[in-house]
């Protein structure tokens, strides 16, 4: 009689164990938590705020292609040297392999798009960083491609954007992705030297050498609220200077208070003002222009 009771009890908890088909009933991903206020919010209603946490504004990362749709107008972005790809120029064990990896989950060439169109009717160059991809580090095709950007708004005499988002230089390509500083920073200069805006819209993370080269030198500095924007890392810094550093260092609002960023803007409202920005530039070159008939 003890015997059969037990065995109901083990049939009865059996029962209540749910199924492998049962855990499979809720769809991947159509659930997201916010890092930062731990609310579980639908995945399509978090698209439908450019990927902004509703409750606590957290700024969740963005992936190129998102990015192109919340900036440009509809069907105007064209993409341009996707046909660059990455070698293996230091024979590093497994590069090759994991870019390839990233490629394929991310849909990109490299760690960055770019290209051109146009937002609120007015034509703009964009280089947008994927940190989704090698984390956004800055190899020799990455420099390649912002460069070919950049050249590319200088012929066009049109405004560049670059979108930050990285760790930095690529360690597997040595010294070449160092070069990269370089290289798109003169770029920059000549576009410069041309009268064209730049504007500079740094992401998290914007840091190492892509924060000490072009997303620095913009003509206007943009950051996303609560951003991690620096050159060095948080611990390294301390035990340099001997000092505890303020809880928000590196942040955007902490650039923003010291004269680092020109403004911290909230992600859906940074089409409007981007558009703003380029369509005074426009009226500036056109006055500059009929000034120089005049004369």
């Amino acid at each position: 009689m003890l015997r059969d009771l037990f065995a109901k009890n083990k049939k009865k908890q059996a029962i209540t164990i749910p199924s492998s088909d049962a855990k499979h009933d809720v769809p991947e991903g159509i659930m997201t938590k916010c890092p930062e206020c731990k609310q579980i919010i639908l995945t399509k209603d978090l698209m439908k705020t450019a990927k902004v946490c509703p409750k606590c504004d957290f700024h969740f990362k963005m992936t190129a292609q998102e990015r192109v749709e919340c900036l440009f107008d509809e069907g105007t972005f064209q993409s341009m040297d996707d046909h660059l790809k990455t070698e293996n120029p230091l024979s590093f064990p497994s590069y090759t392999e994991k870019v390839e990896a990233d490629a394929k989950k991310t849909g990109l060439n490299e760690a960055v798009l770019t290209g051109v169109g146009k937002i609120d009717g007015h034509e703009a160059a964009v280089a947008i960083m994927d940190s989704h991809f090698r984390m956004g580090s800055m190899g020799s095709v990455v420099g390649e491609k912002i460069t070919r950007a950049v050249e590319k708004a200088t012929e066009l005499r049109i405004p560049i954007l670059i979108f930050s988002a990285s760790g930095g230089a690529r360690m597997q390509e040595g010294v070449l992705s160092l070069m990269q500083m370089a290289k798109t920073s003169v770029a920059l200069k000549r576009h410069a030297d041309e009268g064209l805006l730049f504007i500079s819209i740094m992401t998290y993370p914007t840091t190492g050498g892509v924060s000490a080269s072009f997303a620095s030198v913009g003509d206007i500095n943009i950051a996303e609220p609560k951003a991690l924007i620096g050159f060095a890392g948080r611990r390294v810094i301390e035990q340099t200077v001997r000092e505890k550093l303020p809880d928000n260092f590196q942040t955007a609002e902490f650039l923003l208070e010291h004269g680092q960023v020109d403004a911290v803007i909230h992600r859906c409202d940074l089409k409007e003002s981007i558009g703003k920005l380029i369509g005074l530039h426009q009226v500036k070159e056109e006055v500059k222009h009929e000034q120089n008939i005049v004369v």
